[in-house]
């Protein structure tokens, strides 16, 4: 884990317990090119070291498939999906518009295709799945929420994603479909992830009420980022914890720096998990809605460079 990753666990933790309540830990291995049971054990070992323990897990998605495409079999059965043939290098050489994450906004190229084509591409290539969102001008595609730390948000699903995928066209479940299905099956009340997800929230709202679901709270984080603006990544080691370890920084120190970010402890202190939940609220997070540059804040506390 990275110290962005930290800091999410570190938050949802706190919220949790300070609200009388549960951590649910989830392995998230759906895809099988990512898919570790070593890697697994690494992220679980750190959580245990930082004391951000949990109560119920781990799950491990990669065990739940058939739970998930039950889900889409009840969304096709009542015509909400339909075979898609478009490849990624499509969408993204379209002139189509983009999310505000970058991603397509799919142009609805393959919507109106016929049983009798549908069958004709499956022959060249195996088809995702993906789910129908109402048209612009239905009061139904517009999904209003309010995030904990970021406040109210209203987005037209027709304008800022299109249909979106709930199966890959290798038959790998796709994320906003599984997160729903788990959050509903497992009890899940509050969500809280970095902000770069914050657009997820829409979508798997909507998948939610499809299913019967009440879709959870969401609360999005800031995120961290490096001195020049991009995000800390575990494909770059950033503030590797497994580093930090090899360092000789104390747990207490890592969960002091990440608490002190937004508020919830006076800078340079060491502090445990449990120490922190009397001092947490949303409202703090709330008030630091912009990234956090790691040289400004974590770099001076731990003392160490990138």
């Amino acid at each position: 884990m990275h110290l962005g990753n930290v800091f999410s666990a570190l938050m949802a933790w706190l919220s949790a317990h300070s609200a009388g309540g549960e951590v649910v830990l989830r392995i998230e291995d759906l895809d099988p090119r990512a898919r570790s049971r070593e890697r697994a054990d690494t992220l679980m070992a750190d959580l245990e070291w930082l004391g951000l323990t949990w109560d119920e897990g781990p799950y491990y998605q990669s065990e739940r498939e058939a739970v998930y495409n039950e889900a889409i079999e009840r969304l096709s059965r009542a015509g909400l999906t339909y075979p898609c043939f478009c490849t990624r290098a499509e969408l993204h050489a379209a002139s189509a518009p983009h999310a505000s994450d970058g991603t397509p906004i799919y142009p609805g190229t393959c919507r109106r295709l016929t049983p009798e084509e549908a069958r004709c591409r499956a022959q060249v290539r195996p088809p995702a799945t993906r789910l129908r969102v109402p048209d612009a001008d239905d009061p139904a595609g517009t999904i209003e929420f309010c995030d904990l730390a970021y406040g109210p948000h209203r987005e037209v699903l027709a304008h800022e994603c299109g249909d979106f995928l709930v199966r890959r066209s290798d038959g790998v479940v796709a994320y906003q479909l599984a997160v729903v299905v788990d959050d509903a099956l497992m009890g899940v009340t509050q969500v809280v992830r970095g902000r770069d997800l914050l657009s997820s929230c829409a979508r798997q709202t909507y998948l939610a009420r499809l299913l019967g679901w009440h879709a959870p709270e969401y609360a999005h984080v800031p995120l961290l980022v490096a001195p020049d603006g991009r995000r800390l990544s575990k494909r770059e080691k950033d503030l590797d914890l497994g580093a930090l370890r090899g360092l000789g920084v104390a747990p207490e120190r890592v969960i002091g720096t990440l608490a002190a970010a937004v508020g919830l402890t006076e800078p340079g202190v060491a502090a445990r998990p449990d120490e922190l939940v009397g001092s947490f609220s949303w409202e703090k997070v709330a008030a630091h809605p912009q990234d956090i540059v790691v040289d400004e804040v974590f770099l001076g506390e731990l003392g160490k460079k990138l």
